[in-house]
């Protein structure tokens, strides 16, 4: 019988290694966690990934959002996924990233309380932010591709 101190560590290896990697199958995600010493079922994997409420977007298994922001506040983890950041507009700014990640690195960006920033819609890859003037949107595009380093 597995103790919660076990499902935790498990839980807790399992984000690592989604946040780290391209993991394309519970198969996969199991040889993975063997390798680091859990004792792991694809049952008990499946099981783990619903509790977790991991996502599976074009053909990867995402983290949660919130997963993401709070362990990676520092935006070190979530640059490797943004692509592009420009101008749409006066105060509008759009950010392209991989499949799947924008909802991750907007709730990021909102977490961050940024002044510069009014508001974030996010899609699948593409993050629309909206600031109040070009002024504002200046100060944001630096910040952003400074935290980003696009």
């Amino acid at each position: 019988m597995q103790t919660d101190h076990q499902q935790a560590g498990r839980h807790e290896a399992i984000l690592r290694i989604l946040k780290d990697g391209m993991v394309q199958g519970q198969a996969e995600l199991v040889r993975l966690l063997k390798k680091e010493g859990h004792a792991v079922t694809q049952s008990s994997v499946s099981r783990d990934l619903r509790d977790l409420k991991v996502s599976r977007i074009s053909g990867r298994y995402v983290p949660p959002p919130d997963e993401v922001a709070l362990v990676d506040s520092d935006f070190s983890a979530l640059a490797r996924f943004v692509r592009e950041i420009r101008r749409a507009g006066p105060s509008l700014t759009v950010i392209k990233t991989r499949i799947g990640t924008a909802q991750s690195v907007a709730v990021a960006i909102d977490r961050a309380q940024w002044p510069e920033v009014v508001g974030t819609i996010s899609g699948d890859d593409t993050i629309f932010i909206a600031t109040t003037s070009a002024g504002t949107q200046s100060k944001l595009i630096a910040r952003l591709r400074e935290h980003f380093q696009v």
